[in-house]
C-alpha cells in the first residue's frame, strides 16, 4: 500500500513537471522543473529496483546537463519576443505535422497488441544475483551494443546540429585561418627593419 502510494506519488509528480516544462513561459522555471521531473523519475527508478539508473539520472541530467541548459539560458539572454515573431505563418504547418503524428500515434495504441509467441523470443533473463550495474552494463554493451553505439551517433549528430545552428559569425572579430597560416611565406610573415646607429625604431617606421 505504501509502495503504490509513492510510485502515484512521483508519477503524478514527474507528469505535472514535464507539462509544465512545456506550458512554463520562463525558460528558467522550465529548466527547474525539468530537474523536478528528473529527480521524481529516479524515484521511480528507485522503486524499481533500478538504483544505478537513477544515481546517474541525478549526477548525469541534474547535476551537469539541467544545470548547463539553465546557465546556457540565462547567460545568452535570449530574447523570446523576437523569437515568437512571425509563428502565426508556421502554425498551419505545425497543426498539419502534429495531426500526422497524432494520427500514426492513435493507429498505433488502436492496432498494438502482444503476440503469444514474444514471451518465448525473448533472449535468457538475466540471473538475479547478478548485481545491477554488471547487468546494465552486459546488456548494453553485448547484446545491444549496435543500437547503443547507433544511439551514440544520432545524439553525436545532434549535438554537432545544434552547434552549426547556434554559432553566430562577427565580422569585427578576428578568427584564425589554418589554410591562410599554412600558405604564409617568410617573405610575408617576416619585416626586416634596419634601424640606424643612434635612432630608435619609432623614427623609421
Amino acid at each position: 500500500m505504501i509502495a503504490a502510494l509513492f510510485f502515484y506519488l512521483f508519477s503524478c509528480v514527474c507528469i505535472a513537471s514535464a507539462v509544465m516544462v512545456i506550458a512554463s513561459r520562463n525558460p528558467v522555471h522550465s529548466v527547474l522543473f525539468l530537474i523536478l521531473a528528473f529527480v521524481n523519475a529516479a524515484a521511480l527508478f528507485v522503486m524499481m529496483g533500478a538504483e544505478f539508473l537513477a544515481m546517474i539520472l541525478i549526477v548525469v541530467y541534474v547535476g551537469a546537463v539541467a544545470v548547463l541548459f539553465l546557465f546556457v539560458v540565462m547567460m545568452l539572454d535570449v530574447d523570446f519576443a523576437e523569437l515568437k515573431h512571425g509563428v502565426l505563418q508556421y502554425l498551419p504547418i505545425g497543426v498539419l505535422v502534429g495531426g500526422i503524428f497524432l494520427a500514426e500515434l492513435l493507429f498505433v495504441v488502436g492496432a498494438w497488441a502482444i503476440g503469444p509467441a514474444v514471451k518465448t523470443a525473448i533472449t535468457a533473463p538475466i540471473p538475479t544475483t547478478m548485481p545491477n550495474t554488471e547487468a546494465l552494463g552486459m546488456v548494453l554493451y553485448t547484446r545491444y551494443v549496435y543500437f547503443f553505439e547507433g544511439a551514440g551517433m544520432v545524439l553525436l549528430v545532434a549535438m554537432v546540429g545544434a552547434i552549426v545552428l547556434t554559432l553566430q559569425h562577427k565580422v569585427r572579430v578576428k578568427r584564425q585561418s589554418i589554410p591562410v597560416q599554412n600558405a604564409r611565406t617568410p617573405a610575408t610573415a617576416i619585416e626586416v627593419i634596419k634601424v640606424k646607429t643612434g635612432q630608435g625604431l619609432g623614427s623609421n617606421t
